[in-house]
């Protein structure tokens, strides 16, 4: 008897096949991605670390026999994202997802009640960047910078909270933020206020700088953003989005920091690895090392900003007034005020094109409602789309969100 599963399975491919996927935290795998994740190693319980990391960090070792294939997979997957983003930092590649990644990396380094500083939900922060409805929120003392008026991130307000509340961890990263992140700029500023505390106050003030790459990674690997590589203690990803892999999570670290990172995941919060998962990140940091790739990431980007440039010429308010990136913001709060993010996600649905509400900068609504929508190109690109193909579809969204204006 065939199980309904698969039917219910059928009917989700129909509706990717057909649907046009405008989420910017979601992509297509390709068949290898999807034949790792679903392959053998999903019967195989790891539990620990390879007996010997490849990186020189020592002995270590699995609870389990046979795992000599699985040493070899996470091996050879921890070597690959190493060249996929050009660094000697320490990889881990167990976190079964990216909130996982980073609720790992604060306990690997802070105490419950410590301090963090990190950008805020409705400036385009995550929920795991210390929203009070996360576990981030609720065990450690969140303070949060702000935008500026044009809608970057304000390294003013950014210093200016580093001084005055001196966290223990300082996040940067977001997943509804449409310009490039300044990782250097951030870098020198809390350098600066760590001398500034000791020659003023004689304060040892040394903070952890982590880094949620989460959205761009793919544009990190591709060169077409600033790395954080080099300038953080600590950066996490995902490896869906625009790295275009299965879901699920990593943590890069400077060396000085690996013990620390690979007891907080295990067995700080997790079991046994989900090694076909490991099998699908190994396929996915392949896939990201090919030059096909980076002809890949350029034309989301190069999507992404003619899109953002067609809702402007139609009088919409595109936050930031562009993007550098893979995705956008429209804000609806003064162009079409009795429109909500919800309302255009809902209609847009009923005509087979998917994206989601989402807050923005100086949201009045509730996160059920929002004022405003995300839009991402990657996915679509993926798929086969250019430039032209999103001009004419944010037309198309341009009709709705007008005719839902007008009632």
């Amino acid at each position: 008897m065939r199980s309904q599963v698969f039917d219910i399975i059928e009917l989700e491919k129909k509706r990717q096949d057909k649907n046009i996927e405008l989420i910017a935290s979601e992509n297509f795998v390709s068949e290898n991605v999807m034949k790792a994740v679903g392959s053998v190693f999903t019967n195989k319980y790891c539990e620990g670390y390879a007996p010997l990391r490849m990186d020189g960090t020592g002995n270590r070792g699995r609870y389990y026999g046979g795992c000599e294939n699985a040493d070899k997979l996470e091996e050879y997957c921890i070597q690959l994202w190493k060249r996929v983003f050009k660094t000697d930092y320490h990889v881990n590649v167990q976190p079964h997802s990216g909130t996982q990644a980073n609720m790992e990396a604060y306990s690997a380094v802070l105490e419950p009640g410590d301090r963090i500083l990190s950008m805020s939900l409705e400036s385009g922060g995550h929920l795991s960047h210390g929203s009070p409805v996360s576990m981030s929120g609720k065990t450690y003392d969140i303070y949060q910078y702000n935008l500026n008026d044009n809608g970057y991130i304000d390294l003013e307000d950014f210093k200016k909270k580093i001084m005055d509340k001196q966290p223990d961890l300082i996040l940067a990263g977001a997943s509804a933020y449409p310009r490039e992140i300044p990782f250097s700029k951030m870098r020198k500023i809390i350098d600066d206020c760590r001398s500034e505390l000791l020659l003023s106050w004689d304060i040892k003030y040394n903070p952890i700088f982590m880094v949620d790459m989460a959205h761009i990674a793919g544009l990190v690997a591709a060169g077409m953003h600033e790395t954080p590589f080099g300038y953080a203690d600590i950066v996490t990803t995902t490896t869906h989005k625009t790295l275009r892999g299965p879901r699920g999570g990593l943590i890069f670290c400077r060396p000085s920091l690996s013990k620390l990172i690979d007891s907080a995941v295990f067995p700080g919060s997790q079991g046994g690895p989900l090694m076909h998962v490991i099998a699908g990140k190994a396929v996915c940091a392949e896939e990201a090392l090919d030059n096909s790739y980076k002809e890949y990431i350029q034309e989301v980007v190069r999507s992404c900003s003619a899109m953002a440039d067609e809702f402007i010429r139609r009088g919409f308010h595109v936050v930031t007034g562009g993007t550098d990136n893979h995705l956008l913001l429209l804000d609806f709060t003064n162009t079409h005020p009795n429109v909500t993010g919800q309302m255009v996600q809902d209609e847009l649905d009923s005509m087979g094109i998917t994206l989601n509400k989402n807050s923005v900068p100086g949201e009045k609504r509730s996160p059920r409602e929002t004022s405003g929508v995300r839009i991402g190109t990657a996915p679509m690109v993926t798929k086969g789309w250019k430039s032209v193909d999103f001009v004419k579809i944010a037309g198309v969204i341009c009709d709705v969100v007008n005719k839902l204006e007008e009632g």
